[in-house]
């Protein structure tokens, strides 16, 4: 079974957090960062080796992965 939870726009990025049960009582977290539109979408999709013991904790542990992927990459790297 896949939780699906609220996208949440992060600047110019969607973000899809889903948990998905992987048995009696542990959850999987994936994540989805969407930029772009039409033609010009990039989605890029992160799934995460650690298991849950919770969809929430699943679900929280994707959005705070995918919200510092996004800052670090509209970080300017250093020279």
């Amino acid at each position: 079974m896949n939780i699906d939870h609220t996208k949440i726009a992060v600047g110019k990025y969607l973000v899809s957090p889903l948990a998905k049960q992987q048995g009696e009582g542990c959850y999987a977290a994936s994540v989805s960062i969407r930029s772009g539109r039409g033609s010009g979408t990039h989605d890029r999709i992160l799934r995460f080796s650690r298991l849950f013991d919770s969809a929430a904790a699943a679900v929280h542990y994707a959005t705070e992965h995918a919200r510092r992927w996004i800052h670090e990459s509209a970080s300017p790297a250093c020279s």
